[in-house]
């Protein structure tokens, strides 16, 4: 009985021992949870030759003492990919293990690899198998870029192993976004709804649009976007110890004076305006005449003035108005 007994812990301890060691790194690592959490000792077996298996190593610093906020912004989106990838390939047809290497675990790695920042992502190819590379040395990826997402390092994963599959990359809902986002649109809704009767009068009134569209076109054809373009000054010296309002040439000007040339622009056209729906409402001739000449004269001295302002931008300007 005892005898028996003795060989049924045998047998159950040898099987055991099977299951827990096959042997074969692939097939012992890809059964653990992704990414594997290394140590030097740990990261020189998997990364060791002869394999025919690629890993991708993480190597990071995530102690607060060590100030990384890259590797703590990218480790959730390392995460991520490592398992949505290994989900998605259970049967390990891809022969890629994720890994992670911490600074605090693998100082004599980080040494030897001659490394001064984290995070670095390094790929290694197989040495062995079909999918085997001449090239041994590991395919780094620097993160000079920044922060990346699991897109973009499934997208360079899938990039060095074209032979092999590449299961797709599955984002789990965020359900605080969408309750955010929900709530958000539907408080918007809410307001616009109670505010609608006070909101509707200022949207469809006519002059208010009117008032809009004309302030826009005086910007914008006056320089306004030039000005953001070239990045201009608002005034300059005139190398007299005064203050130069226009710039010399058609191919530069001031901030300032775009502001001068749509206000005359602006004076123009309110006085083109009232000149053809204003003064004629008027019923007495009189007052009619004397608005008519006020009009007509501001017309011709702020067109005078704008005369005077293209022969400052250019003195070969042939045209010109008194009193300017």
């Amino acid at each position: 009985m005892r005898l028996f007994q003795f060989v049924t812990g045998a047998l159950f301890a040898a099987t055991a021992f099977a299951a827990k060691s096959s042997g074969d790194r692939f097939k012992d690592s890809i059964a653990k949870t992704q990414p594997l959490k290394l140590d030097d000792t740990s990261y020189g077996k998997l990364t060791s030759a002869p394999r025919d298996y690629a890993v991708a190593v993480l190597l990071t610093a995530m102690k607060p003492q060590f100030g990384c906020q890259m590797c703590r912004e990218f480790d959730p989106e390392w995460t991520l990919l490592s398992n949505s990838w290994t989900k998605g390939d259970k049967n390990g047809e891809s022969r890629l293990l994720f890994a992670t290497l911490d600074f605090v675990d693998g100082r004599n790695t980080f040494q030897s690899l001659m490394l001064q920042t984290a995070p670095v992502l390094l790929l290694f190819n197989p040495t062995t198998g079909p999918n085997a590379k001449a090239d041994i040395q590991p395919i780094r990826f620097d993160f000079s870029m920044g922060p990346q997402s699991a897109e973009s390092i499934h997208a360079w994963l899938s990039r060095h192993l074209p032979d092999t599959p590449h299961p797709p990359l599955i984002r789990p809902l965020n359900y605080v976004r969408i309750a955010v986002i929900t709530t958000s649109v539907l408080g918007f809704i809410t307001a616009l709804t109670v505010a609608a009767p006070y909101i509707m009068p200022l949207v469809q009134n006519r002059n208010l649009w009117a008032a809009i569209s004309l302030i826009l076109v005086l910007l914008f054809t006056s320089g306004h976007m030039f000005n953001h373009i070239r990045k201009v000054p608002y005034v300059a010296g005139d190398g007299k110890g005064g203050i130069s309002y226009f710039a010399g040439g058609f191919q530069n000007q001031f901030g300032l004076e775009t502001q001068i040339i749509a206000a005359i622009y602006g004076i123009l056209s309110f006085a083109a305006i009232s000149l053809a729906l204003k003064v004629p409402r008027i019923a007495d001739p009189q007052s009619q005449t004397l608005a008519a000449l006020i009009w007509a004269g501001v017309i011709f001295v702020m067109y005078s003035f704008l005369l005077s302002i293209f022969r400052i931008k250019n003195g070969g300007y042939p045209f010109w108005l008194p009193p300017f």
